[in-house]
Protein backbone atom coordinates (compact mmCIF):
# COMPACT_ATOMS: atom_id res chain seq x y z
CA UNK A 1 0.00 0.00 0.00
CA UNK A 2 1.46 3.18 -1.06
CA UNK A 3 0.88 6.48 1.05
CA UNK A 4 0.15 9.79 -0.72
CA UNK A 5 2.40 12.31 0.16
CA UNK A 6 0.50 15.31 1.23
CA UNK A 7 0.28 18.57 -0.83
CA UNK A 8 2.44 20.37 1.21
CA UNK A 9 5.26 18.84 1.08
CA UNK A 10 5.02 17.67 -2.79
CA UNK A 11 5.21 21.92 -3.23
CA UNK A 12 7.61 22.41 -0.84
CA UNK A 13 9.52 19.50 -2.73
CA UNK A 14 8.70 20.52 -6.54
CA UNK A 15 11.61 22.47 -8.26
CA UNK A 16 9.72 23.01 -11.96
CA UNK A 17 10.01 26.86 -12.95
CA UNK A 18 12.11 27.53 -10.13
CA UNK A 19 14.67 30.05 -12.59
CA UNK A 20 11.38 31.42 -13.81
CA UNK A 21 10.46 32.39 -10.03
CA UNK A 22 13.89 33.80 -9.43
CA UNK A 23 14.34 35.67 -12.15
CA UNK A 24 10.64 37.23 -11.87
CA UNK A 25 12.42 38.30 -8.78
CA UNK A 26 15.55 39.85 -10.06
CA UNK A 27 13.77 41.84 -13.24
CA UNK A 28 13.10 45.02 -10.88
CA UNK A 29 16.62 45.19 -9.16
CA UNK A 30 18.39 44.11 -12.55
CA UNK A 31 16.56 47.14 -14.23
CA UNK A 32 17.08 49.31 -11.19
CA UNK A 33 20.91 48.73 -11.47
CA UNK A 34 20.92 49.66 -14.95
CA UNK A 35 19.10 52.66 -15.58
CA UNK A 36 21.34 53.54 -12.31
CA UNK A 37 24.60 53.05 -14.39
CA UNK A 38 22.72 54.79 -17.10
CA UNK A 39 22.38 57.67 -15.15
CA UNK A 40 25.87 57.60 -13.11
CA UNK A 41 27.97 57.57 -17.28
CA UNK A 42 25.75 60.42 -18.07
CA UNK A 43 26.42 62.65 -14.70
CA UNK A 44 30.28 61.48 -15.72
CA UNK A 45 30.26 62.52 -19.13
CA UNK A 46 27.89 65.54 -18.60
CA UNK A 47 30.59 66.80 -15.65
CA UNK A 48 33.13 66.19 -18.16
CA UNK A 49 31.77 68.21 -21.17
CA UNK A 50 31.27 71.63 -18.15
CA UNK A 51 35.14 70.70 -17.12
CA UNK A 52 36.29 70.52 -20.87
CA UNK A 53 33.83 73.69 -22.02
CA UNK A 54 35.60 76.08 -19.57
CA UNK A 55 39.16 74.77 -19.98
CA UNK A 56 38.21 75.82 -23.53
CA UNK A 57 36.94 79.21 -22.80
CA UNK A 58 40.16 79.75 -20.95
CA UNK A 59 42.68 78.54 -23.63
CA UNK A 60 40.54 81.03 -25.86
CA UNK A 61 41.45 84.24 -23.35
CA UNK A 62 44.66 83.10 -23.22
CA UNK A 63 45.32 83.87 -26.96
CA UNK A 64 43.14 86.87 -27.11
CA UNK A 65 45.60 90.07 -27.59
CA UNK A 66 46.61 91.83 -24.93
CA UNK A 67 44.57 94.59 -26.04
CA UNK A 68 41.58 93.53 -25.98
CA UNK A 69 41.57 92.07 -22.40
CA UNK A 70 43.03 95.05 -20.54
CA UNK A 71 41.73 97.33 -19.89
CA UNK A 72 38.62 94.79 -19.53
CA UNK A 73 35.54 95.24 -21.79
CA UNK A 74 31.78 94.03 -21.79
CA UNK A 75 32.23 92.40 -25.52
CA UNK A 76 35.41 90.76 -24.27
CA UNK A 77 33.70 88.75 -21.21
CA UNK A 78 30.59 88.16 -23.17
CA UNK A 79 32.18 86.52 -25.63
CA UNK A 80 34.47 84.42 -23.70
CA UNK A 81 31.67 83.23 -21.89
CA UNK A 82 29.47 82.31 -25.24
CA UNK A 83 32.86 80.80 -26.38
CA UNK A 84 32.80 78.87 -22.90
CA UNK A 85 28.81 77.85 -23.19
CA UNK A 86 28.32 76.98 -27.22
CA UNK A 87 31.94 76.35 -28.23
CA UNK A 88 31.82 79.21 -31.02
CA UNK A 89 31.41 82.94 -31.01
CA UNK A 90 29.25 82.92 -34.23
CA UNK A 91 26.00 82.57 -33.12
CA UNK A 92 24.59 83.35 -30.00
CA UNK A 93 21.65 80.83 -30.18
CA UNK A 94 23.29 77.66 -31.08
CA UNK A 95 22.92 74.70 -28.94
CA UNK A 96 24.90 74.75 -25.68
CA UNK A 97 27.64 72.08 -25.24
CA UNK A 98 25.62 70.83 -21.88
CA UNK A 99 22.06 70.91 -22.30
CA UNK A 100 19.79 73.34 -19.87
CA UNK A 101 23.01 75.35 -20.24
CA UNK A 102 20.62 78.27 -21.00
CA UNK A 103 22.46 81.67 -20.96
CA UNK A 104 26.15 83.57 -20.42
CA UNK A 105 24.98 84.27 -17.12
CA UNK A 106 26.14 81.23 -15.78
CA UNK A 107 29.48 81.59 -16.93
CA UNK A 108 31.85 83.45 -14.56
CA UNK A 109 34.80 85.23 -16.27
CA UNK A 110 37.33 86.99 -13.89
CA UNK A 111 40.10 88.61 -15.49
CA UNK A 112 43.32 90.60 -13.51
CA UNK A 113 44.77 92.61 -15.19
CA UNK A 114 47.49 93.83 -12.50
CA UNK A 115 48.76 90.64 -11.84
CA UNK A 116 52.80 91.07 -11.97
CA UNK A 117 54.01 87.49 -13.91
CA UNK A 118 57.91 87.45 -13.85
CA UNK A 119 58.57 83.35 -14.38
CA UNK A 120 58.31 81.03 -17.63
CA UNK A 121 57.34 82.61 -20.54
CA UNK A 122 57.45 86.35 -18.79
CA UNK A 123 60.63 85.97 -17.33
CA UNK A 124 61.79 88.91 -20.77
CA UNK A 125 59.07 90.83 -19.83
CA UNK A 126 60.34 91.66 -16.18
CA UNK A 127 62.39 94.76 -17.41
CA UNK A 128 60.70 95.59 -20.38
CA UNK A 129 57.30 98.02 -20.22
CA UNK A 130 55.29 97.73 -17.52
CA UNK A 131 56.15 93.84 -16.95
CA UNK A 132 52.57 93.32 -16.39
CA UNK A 133 50.22 90.48 -17.84
CA UNK A 134 47.05 89.45 -17.30
CA UNK A 135 45.02 86.19 -15.79
CA UNK A 136 41.58 85.03 -16.42
CA UNK A 137 38.99 82.97 -14.41
CA UNK A 138 36.89 80.99 -16.10
CA UNK A 139 34.00 79.23 -14.05
CA UNK A 140 31.10 77.57 -14.90
CA UNK A 141 28.43 78.25 -11.83
CA UNK A 142 26.45 75.50 -10.56
CA UNK A 143 24.40 74.28 -13.41
CA UNK A 144 21.76 72.26 -12.61
CA UNK A 145 22.45 68.60 -14.07
CA UNK A 146 20.43 67.55 -16.53
CA UNK A 147 19.16 63.97 -15.59
CA UNK A 148 18.25 61.33 -18.10
CA UNK A 149 15.29 59.71 -16.42
CA UNK A 150 14.01 62.58 -13.95
CA UNK A 151 11.06 62.45 -16.24
CA UNK A 152 10.47 58.97 -14.86
CA UNK A 153 10.36 60.21 -11.18
CA UNK A 154 13.02 57.90 -10.70
CA UNK A 155 15.87 60.39 -9.94
CA UNK A 156 15.68 63.15 -8.72
CA UNK A 157 18.11 66.65 -10.41
CA UNK A 158 19.26 68.40 -7.63
CA UNK A 159 22.99 67.76 -8.44
CA UNK A 160 24.89 70.55 -9.62
CA UNK A 161 28.04 71.14 -12.07
CA UNK A 162 30.51 73.43 -11.51
CA UNK A 163 34.13 73.87 -12.98
CA UNK A 164 36.63 76.54 -13.04
CA UNK A 165 40.07 77.23 -14.99
CA UNK A 166 42.52 79.80 -14.91
CA UNK A 167 45.57 80.55 -17.24
CA UNK A 168 47.70 83.41 -18.25
CA UNK A 169 46.82 85.40 -21.45
CA UNK A 170 49.56 85.24 -23.64
CA UNK A 171 48.25 87.30 -26.54
CA UNK A 172 49.01 85.57 -29.68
Amino acid sequence: MTRSVPIHLRLLRDTTAAAAAEMALMVPLLVLILFSAFEAGHFFWTEHKVVEAVRNGARYASRLPMSDVCPTSGTTTSNIALYTRTGQLTDSSASPVVPGWSNNNQVTVTIACDSYLDTGIYTSLAGVGTGKGATVTVAAASLTYPSLFETLGLFESSLNLNASASTAVIGL
